[in-house]
């Protein structure tokens, strides 16, 4: 069957002002980011988008709508999404996050304090799967320990969120990495290689440069008992998705392990393992909410000729492989930086940077690390973004003045523009085939 011929078509993007109008500039207005609830947001722009759709009568311009929200990929996130919530808050009602900060704590090294409490960030957002979450554990820990050894709490908060923002372009678990790897239809393992080739120099740099900055520090905090079993669940979960492992497996496998562990231990009976269960999906909920109207008006203007617009637009002086690439951190930077919110700026950005990275022959996994990569760098650096907006407040200091600590988010950035100019790493999984996908 010949694919339908969609024409550029700029009035199609109409829903998308929309959107940024009614979230951006509402929330510049009001002067604070999470006042406009990103859901209304979505709603109104998807009410606009199948109002002004071409495509015959309101009942066929809906099932346009619902066509888009349902799309397979749409589903499978959403199924995973829950999954994700499931584990994560077993695994916090086990006590596995506590646990994991205690471990990492304990095996830092008393005069090097920033640079272990980095390390310790980027092991636990790696194991949790959640930036925010990382840091509502470890930066009230940080903020005692800035307090104890007189180094800057500024400092101290920012080397948590640089740790956070480490695991969330990493993690398996990350909202980040299940949209970045669905959009582009690559495995998580891929994609998982590709960002750890590009990530680590950067990461080791970091490291280095809070060994210089908090040398001198004594270590001056208890840490709580160690137990090595509630940790199990995350390492197993992290070793079997770096070998490929389905990730629907892999989920519902850490979720029960979490579970049985938590009965075994007597951290909560049948019913309190159901009810974490329970409110973890329900924390999903807003995420959920947004994915599927996302890609319901997303659908609406790919239809319409706005996104064929937008490509025609971004790609025209592309003349190599690079420039695509650069294209497609373009947009995702540009996402973020107008949502505050990685994540749905990769749900929005990631239909354009498919079509970019097919016409210019890039393999999924890169597309899907660029993107997740900028979308990370983008969320770590914005002073109005949920991380800083939580470690301030947590840390009693301002995001600005967190911001100039920041080492690993600016590497990151510069890191991935080298990974373009330097094509590195060299080796890339192949494209999938039309329609095929790894959940």
């Amino acid at each position: 069957m010949k694919p339908e011929k969609i024409q550029p078509n700029p009035l199609a993007l109409i829903p998308l002002a929309v959107f940024l109008i009614s979230y951006l500039a509402v929330s510049l207005a009001a002067g604070d980011f999470y006042k406009m609830p990103i859901t209304v947001a979505f709603v109104l722009s998807s009410v606009v988008a199948v109002w002004m759709s071409k495509g015959g009568g309101l009942h066929s311009r809906i099932e346009l709508f619902c066509k888009g929200a349902a799309n397979s990929n749409i589903m499978l996130m959403v199924m995973i999404f829950i999954l994700a919530g499931a584990f994560a808050q077993t695994a916090k009602a086990m006590g596995a996050v506590d646990a994991t900060v205690n471990l990492t704590l304990a095996i830092l090294p008393g005069n090097v304090l920033a640079a272990g409490v980095f390390l310790a960030a980027c092991v636990i957002s790696v194991s949790v799967g959640t930036s925010v979450g990382t840091i509502v554990a470890l930066t009230p820990v940080a903020a005692g320990l800035s307090a104890q050894t007189g180094i800057s709490p500024a400092l101290m908060s920012a080397v948590v969120v640089s740790g956070a923002m480490f695991g969330d372009n990493l993690s398996f678990i990350s909202d980040t990495t299940i949209v970045a790897t669905r959009t582009q239809g690559c495995k998580m393992s891929d994609k998982f290689k590709t960002n750890v080739s590009i990530v680590m120099p950067f990461a080791v740099l970091t490291t280095i440069i809070y060994v210089l900055i908090g040398s001198g520090a004594q270590s001056a905090f208890v840490t709580g008992d160690i137990h090595w079993i509630k940790v199990l669940p995350y390492f197993i979960v992290l070793a079997a998705a770096v070998m490929g492992v389905n990730v629907m497996v892999v989920l519902l496998g850490g979720t029960v392990l979490c579970g049985l562990i938590g009965l075994l231990t007597g951290a909560f009976d049948v019913w309190g393992w159901t009810t974490s269960m329970g409110a973890g999906i329900n924390g999903m909920g807003e995420l959920i909410i947004v994915t599927i109207l996302a890609g319901g008006m997303l659908e609406m203007i790919r239809y319409n000729g706005g996104l064929a617009w937008i490509i025609q637009k971004m790609t025209a002086r592309i003349r190599s492989r690079k420039g695509a690439e650069l294209s497609i951190a373009g947009v995702v930077s540009f996402a973020n930086l107008c949502t505050a919110n990685n994540t749905i700026a990769l749900i929005m950005a990631g239909p354009i940077a498919k079509e970019i990275a097919q016409r210019f022959h890039i393999a999924p996994n890169r597309s899907a690390s660029l993107l997740d990569i900028f979308s990370c760098f983008v969320q770590g650096i914005i002073p109005y973004g949920a991380q800083l907006l939580m470690a301030a407040s947590l840390s009693g200091v301002s995001p600005v003045g967190i911001m100039k600590y920041l080492y690993y988010p600016y590497l990151l950035g510069v890191g991935a523009l080298l990974a373009i100019w330097l094509g590195f790493p060299r080796t890339h999984s192949q494209p999938a085939a039309d329609g095929a996908m790894e959940a």
